[in-house]
């Protein structure tokens, strides 16, 4: 609730700025580009702003979609995993799964959580009891 009266006086206060004279300049390429001078001030050669970088970001907590996949990712793993056995009716469960990803979370990729839903895979959860 707070959070939402919050987002609500934000944007009120943004919506209610004027723009400036003549409206915001149209966003070009040439706008994403930093002008550069010469030691001497006389040329101007554009160049990128700002390099855009693509690694992939791992994930410390994913779900388990089947046996194999369990295998795979968590028997098989190098890391250290955390296996999370819950339900979406058990209420302890909803309670202690955010707690866990926090703690996965701190450890900064040094273990991995994952998470296998009971009602999808009764057999890795009778298995692993």
């Amino acid at each position: 609730m707070a959070q939402r009266l919050l987002l609500r006086r934000f944007l009120a206060s943004v919506i209610s700025r004027k723009l400036p004279q003549g409206g915001w300049p149209p966003l070009t390429s040439g706008a994403l580009q930093t002008p550069q001078c010469s030691p001497g001030g006389l040329t101007v050669t554009p160049s990128p702003a700002r390099r855009i970088c693509t690694t992939r970001v791992r994930s410390t907590t994913f779900n388990i979609q089947d046996g194999p996949d369990f295998q795979d990712r968590v028997v098989n793993s190098e890391t250290p995993v955390v296996v999370d056995f819950h339900a979406q009716w058990c209420g302890p469960c909803k309670i202690l799964g955010p707690r866990l990803e926090k703690m996965v979370a701190k450890q900064h990729g040094k273990v991995v959580m994952a998470k296998v839903d009971i009602d999808d895979h009764t057999d890795l959860a009778i298995e692993y009891e």
